[in-house]
């Protein structure tokens, strides 16, 4: 039986790390510093824990089990309440690179510790039980632990993440811990009203807790906004697409981008595409650039590649004219052959996959993908650009959220300027971030210069800078 305690608790453990990673994003966004923070976070928990239940190992039994058993309502209690404490923290200012990591520590360190503390008697009780074996007993207690992290990081991932969202998660991860107290056996069993309203604390924060999302999976915080006359589609914080929303009588022919970038990708597109184009999309989004190409040109063709269904179907459900298009000319790429009918491919997965298997060959490309508030580094690298070279024959058109000048759009105008001998680049207003959107398109060819650029665009220049590689590539921002 403390085998299995072990098992468990290693298991709440990996959970709550993955969900903590994952509730972060619409605080501050998705990167490669959010991650490295969490996993160092909790693991600096999990050490300290570790070293404090060793020492409650040694005091006498008694003691050391009632020790263990606070150490468990504890961890109950303090991951149950992880995302009311983020918000608390971002609410109070938390902001940037400092306020994330400081958020990160006070939220999730705590529980970190706290869920660790019992594995050392555990492993005591374990190893004294087999006397004379205490090297086969070891060996099995660290097998439990790792065991039980790899099925705490599946179970978040592909389980409990995707179908019941953070916030229940972290209650669930509450309830696991508090189930093991049943069968740590021995000594006082401590305050039975103590045990009782920390499950019912728990399962408060379980069913009624305000979920992190509307709408939620394993990849994504979804939210649909009615702001004024747009109604706008919000990923991981970030305005991911819109769609003017009156007249409500207005025809899908007559549909306007409401979002100044796209306006400017679609004037470039406009611009440069014949009547018949196929165009790939990496990066689904709202699907708003897909339909007004569609709309616009009853012969051409498109592909979406977008990683999570879950923006597909919400943009279907709640983006109207987009919605339309998806229903009425959408096919799944992956599962069926292109029929007459058929005009928008729509592939579930990730960008750069769909880039490395396609025999497909385009008329051009638009890269609009992003992971949170930044762009996957691997869908920014001089070896993702260069088989886009190979299987368009047209123009690139790329769209970034960065600084003025900032790291990531340097990277890849070096990558850029390195494979198209034309690069046209221009810039968006500054959001209340700071940042903008940074709007690139290039091509073999000389492109004709469009004659209005769109409100609030403007042309830029980008300095020079190291072109970023599979090797060394972009490492993310919130």
């Amino acid at each position: 039986m403390t085998i299995a305690l072990i098992l468990v608790l290693s298991a709440v453990g990996l959970t709550y790390e993955i969900a903590a990673g994952r509730v972060l994003a619409p605080f501050f966004g998705t990167s490669l510093l959010t991650w490295t923070t969490v996993i160092a976070t909790v693991l600096a928990g999990f050490s300290l824990g570790s070293a404090i239940g060793g020492f409650v190992a040694e005091r006498p039994r008694d003691i050391a089990l009632r020790r263990v058993r606070t150490a468990l309502i504890a961890t109950a209690v303090l991951m149950a309440v992880s995302p009311t404490l983020l918000g608390l923290f971002y609410a109070s200012g938390a902001r940037g690179t400092i306020g994330m990591m400081l958020t990160v520590f006070w939220v999730f360190f705590p529980a970190s510790v706290c869920v660790t503390l019992p594995s050392p008697l555990l492993a005591k009780i374990a190893i004294e039980a087999r006397p004379g074996r205490e090297g086969s007993s070891l060996g099995i207690v660290l097998a439990a632990g790792s065991i039980g992290a790899i099925f705490g990081a599946i179970l978040a991932g592909f389980v409990t993440l995707p179908l019941i969202g953070s916030t229940a998660t972290f209650a669930a991860c509450g309830a696991a811990a508090l189930l093991c107290l049943p069968f740590i056996k021995g000594g006082s069993s401590g305050s039975l009203g103590i045990t009782i309203a920390s499950a019912g604390f728990v399962a408060f924060a379980g069913l009624a807790g305000s979920p992190a999302c509307q709408y939620e999976s394993g990849l994504s915080c979804l939210y649909i906004v009615e702001n004024g006359r747009e109604r706008q589609l919000i990923s991981d914080g970030t305005l991911q697409a819109a769609e003017r929303t009156s007249p409500v009588e207005a025809d899908v022919a007559s549909m306007d981008l409401a979002l100044p970038y796209t306006n400017w990708l679609w004037s470039r597109m406009d611009r440069d595409l014949g009547p018949d184009a196929s165009v790939l999309f990496v990066g689904g989004g709202g699907y708003t650039l897909p339909t007004k190409l569609l709309i616009s040109r009853p012969d051409a063709h498109a592909i979406a590649v977008e990683i999570d269904p879950l923006v597909t179907q919400v943009a279907k459900a709640h983006l109207p004219r987009a919605g339309d298009m998806i229903d009425e000319t959408g096919y799944d790429l992956m599962s069926q052959d292109e029929d007459e009918k058929g005009r928008l491919g729509l592939v579930h997965a990730d960008g750069r996959a769909f880039l490395n298997e396609t025999s497909r060959r385009f008329d051009a490309a638009v890269m609009d993908a992003f992971s949170s508030r930044s762009v996957p580094a691997h869908l920014v690298t001089l070896e993702t650009f260069k088989r886009l070279r190979d299987i368009v024959d047209g123009p690139v058109y790329v769209n970034l959220i960065d600084t003025t000048d900032g790291p990531l759009a340097r990277g890849v105008n070096a990558i850029l300027t390195a494979l198209y001998p034309n690069v046209e680049i221009v810039q968006g207003k500054l959001n209340t971030a700071g940042r903008r959107n940074i709007l690139f398109a290039a091509s073999a060819r000389t492109m004709k210069p469009i004659e209005r650029l769109s409100d609030n665009i403007a042309p830029t220049k980008i300095s020079s800078s190291r072109a970023f590689t599979d090797d060394r590539g972009w490492v993310g921002h919130r």
